[in-house]
């Protein structure tokens, strides 16, 4: 166990190095230019197409699909939770408020990218003969590279993936958060848990996502109400918090007593690093959910991922950044959940112990429905045979139940290793498939916008 767990931890290293987190930023960057910079210079266009669209008038749905929100939302399922809690608390410990600047920089360039996989998820999806669509980078890299292999590896690497972080760490998180607040056994916890992510997965992509429309906005408005109330409780300390923020991530140290300098690299590192691992832009999973949607356009589906980064990294983890630089939390050596907590605390109270489980718990869940569709379509891909999916079913389900006992400590670390072999077959397809990208792009917002976006 030793010598895998050192493997592993070699591994982790190289897929989730300085080369890969360069790697998915030129990704990111590649995009920016090979798009026109649309994430800005169509700002008004995408909020059209999101917002715009969930205030609108709604046509009759294609009932094998699901509408872009319900898509969005079960992307967001995927993302949103305890990266967005505790998450962020270990990158500000690990790299200094600076960590905050390099993590919007990461969302900036991830927007693109972002949106660059969802476009080519839709582009080459497929319809089964049940009238269901399925996509994702499996069907993009066999279709467009012509990679059969590279797809199998991305199906499998995923389909083990959901088992780790969408599973067995979501699961834990739920089991510790509700002993500690309410005393609640962390068995009873997972075989409760077992039962309702049974009942929700069973029923299907339809019944996944109708649950994360459903739960998703009001976990997302709840627990930003909360972050901001404890903002403005520190008021005054919002200018010195962004002080922080700028002035930290680009600090100038002196080197070796000389006069020269250089840039806090460890903010740059975890801002980057925690950024991608926040909203996922260039990992592939997200794009699984949108090839479902009912779309007429892959760049207006994809727009729905500007939104998703946007939306997580910028806003989810931002303000909670702020919960903890504002309430004097930071710097108290507290790390990851302590840390959060004990910021929440100096608003709330003892009630932020319940504000905090509750959110984690429910944020978790929908991480783990969300996960599951992603492993699933994966099998599916792999195998046609309904039987080898069904036990991939029971067996994410029984995951659940023994995951709320276990130490993961080692399973964190596969699972951040799956994420990131993931991410690579992911990232080749985004580099050889960019003409289908732009011609998309050119497609779509060439011709008249008011029709294409209403």
């Amino acid at each position: 166990m030793a010598l895998f767990e050192e493997f592993n931890h070699r591994l982790q290293g190289i897929v989730w190095g300085p080369f890969m987190l360069i790697f998915m930023t030129a990704i990111g960057v590649f995009y920016l230019f090979r798009t026109g910079f649309l994430p800005l210079r169509k700002g008004r266009e995408v909020f059209r197409a999101t917002f715009g669209e969930l205030l609108g008038k709604k046509g009759k749905q294609n009932s094998s699909k699901i509408s872009p929100f319900e898509a969005t939302s079960t992307a967001l399922a995927g993302t949103l939770g305890t990266g967005n809690i505790v998450g962020i608390a270990t990158a500000l410990t690990a790299g200094g408020p600076g960590a905050v600047f390099w993590m919007w920089v990461s969302a900036f360039f991830g927007m693109a990218t972002k949106y660059a996989e969802i476009v080519l998820a839709v582009h080459f999806r497929e319809k089964k003969q049940n009238g269901e669509t399925v996509g994702g980078p499996m069907y993009y890299i066999e279709k467009g590279l012509g990679q059969k292999w590279l797809a199998v590896l991305f199906a499998v690497f995923c389909a083990l993936a959901a088992f780790g972080i969408g599973n067995a760490t979501q699961v834990n998180a739920i089991a510790q958060s509700v002993h500690s607040t309410f005393g609640v056994a962390p068995l009873i916890t997972g075989i409760v848990a077992a039962v309702l992510a049974g009942f929700v997965i069973l029923g299907g992509m339809k019944r996944i996502s109708a649950i994360t429309s459903a739960l998703i906005p009001i976990l997302a408005v709840g627990y930003i109400a909360g972050a901001l109330l404890a903002i403005a409780l520190h008021w005054k300390a919002i200018p010195g918090a962004f002080a922080m923020i700028f002035e930290e991530a680009f600090s100038l140290s002196s080197a070796g007593g000389g006069i020269l300098g250089y840039l806090s690299m460890e903010a740059v590192r975890f801002g980057f690093s925690r950024g991608i691992f926040s909203n996922e832009a260039g990992l592939g999973s997200a794009p699984i959910a949108h090839a479902a949607a009912d779309t007429d356009s892959p760049a207006k589906q994809g727009m729905w991922g500007i939104f998703e980064v946007f939306f997580d990294t910028i806003v989810m983890c931002t303000i909670t950044a702020l919960v903890i630089l504002t309430s004097g939390a930071f710097g108290s050596g507290l790390d990851g959940a302590d840390l959060t907590a004990s910021a929440f605390s100096q608003s709330f109270g003892g009630f932020s112990d319940f504000f905090l489980s509750v959110s984690i718990a429910l944020f978790a869940f929908a991480t783990l429905v969300g996960w599951f569709y992603y492993g699933e379509k994966s099998v599916e891909y792999l195998a046609k045979s309904r039987n080898i999916q069904l036990c991939y079913r029971c067996a994410y389900i029984l995951v659940i139940v023994f995951s709320s006992v276990m130490q993961l400590q080692t399973v964190w670390n596969i699972s951040d290793t799956l994420n990131g072999l993931m991410a690579v077959p992911n990232l080749i397809a985004l580099l050889g498939l960019s003409g289908v990208v732009s011609e998309e792009t050119r497609t779509f917002f060439g011709g008249n916008q008011k029709n294409k976006t209403s």
